[in-house]
């Protein structure tokens, strides 16, 4: 019995499965986006460099406030239909920003694309989150717990489309699983395929390990 356990737990390893749901480090697929060391698959005109630690960090200028500068998010450069997108972020206290996905328009990802939010939500119940707390999808639906971790230590989430069917898991834990078409603001097209960014808020932010695989 022992044995087959083994063999069991090393078959998902093999299949690139990580304990808690991310993918695993050698997870079979997946394109580097950014590595800590070039940021040649990623476009902006806002203030991300990358730093000592091999993060990519978002200080605002002066005068750089809000949320509607999109041009000043981070994108991937390809567009995704199906995919796993995982990467690993860190903010300071009452930290802002979100991972959009599906976007149709560059020019308003709000309006022609979803977003996974991320907030600090610290102490929060998790009866109490809703889609403005850190992993809800705006507009749609609360994260089904609060997986915030502390201010200043770094998070992890990895985000799978496939279909109309939309899983996010966060620091280990499911949070979101259910069909996006089915939930969606009525208002809203969920477009077959679109790009993926990442929001400056106009707060400190780091980002780390992006990864993406098309399904």
């Amino acid at each position: 019995m022992k044995n087959f356990l083994t063999l069991f737990v090393l078959f998902f390893v093999a299949m690139g499965f990580a304990e808690g749901g991310h993918p695993g480090k050698d997870a079979a697929g997946f394109v580097t986006i950014f590595d800590g060391t070039s940021m040649d698959h990623l476009e902006t005109e806002g203030n991300w460099t990358i730093a000592d630690d091999g993060s990519l960090y978002l200080e605002p200028r002066e005068g750089e406030e809000g949320w509607k500068r999109y041009h000043h998010y981070v994108w991937l450069k390809e567009q995704y239909g199906d995919f796993v997108f995982d990467f690993e972020y860190k903010y300071n206290e009452g930290g802002n920003s979100g991972f959009y996905f599906r976007v149709g328009d560059r020019k308003d990802p709000v309006e022609s694309g979803f977003e996974v939010q991320i907030l600090d939500s610290t102490g929060k119940a998790d009866a109490e989150m809703g889609h403005h707390d850190n992993g809800g999808i705006i507009k749609t639906q609360g994260a089904s717990k609060n997986m915030t971790i502390a201010p200043g230590e770094w998070n992890r989430m990895t985000v799978t489309m496939k279909g109309n069917h939309l899983t996010v898991v966060m620091n280990g834990e499911k949070i979101q699983d259910f069909d996006l078409a089915e939930k969606k603001p009525k208002e809203k097209k969920l477009h077959p395929k679109g790009f993926i960014t990442i929001q400056d808020h106009g707060d400190l932010f780091w980002i780390r390990n992006l990864r993406v695989k098309a399904l």
